[in-house]
């Protein structure tokens, strides 16, 4: 069965059509960076969507104050679905781009209760590459915070 992708330009996509107030939601919480509301396509009972109000695709996206706000309104939804539905777990999801598994292209985090054997899957092969290799990863990711911090902001 394929996957409903939405490729909305900013604006006009779902959930930009929920922050306006366009089309109805199941709203938990508001504040002046980010929305949080039930997910149409509940996996548990108090699966909850945490997306910035401003259209931003990735994570890549956010402004430094909108990434910290998202993960604190996740926070405070995951406190209140501990006390709500009592659940044995809680899962943070969040996706980025089609090969990630993204499907609506605004950013948005997911927060899922979960219990044992509620048959949710989220394993991937592990490779354990070489900690030479792994080493190699580790520099490629400083050189690239190095670049990023030295980089004029735009």
């Amino acid at each position: 069965m394929p996957m409903f992708v939405d490729t909305s330009p900013p604006g006009h996509c779902i959930f930009c059509k929920i922050v306006a107030g366009d089309i109805p939601a199941a709203k938990v919480y508001e504040d002046d960076l980010t929305v949080a509301f039930m997910d149409i396509g509940q996996v548990n009972p108090g699966h909850v969507l945490v997306a910035s109000k401003r259209h931003a695709v990735t994570v890549i996206n956010l402004t430094p104050e909108e990434a910290a706000a998202v993960m604190q309104t996740a926070q405070r939804v995951a406190a209140a679905a501990q006390r709500a539905f009592d659940p044995d777990g809680i899962t943070l999801f969040q996706a980025n781009g089609e090969a990630g598994g993204q499907t609506v292209f605004h950013f948005h985090m997911h927060v899922l209760p979960r219990h044992e054997n509620d048959g949710v899957a989220l394993a991937w092969p592990r490779k354990e590459p070489a900690v030479h290799l792994l080493q190699g990863y580790a520099q490629q990711l400083q050189q690239a915070l190095q670049e990023q911090t030295a980089a004029p902001t735009v």
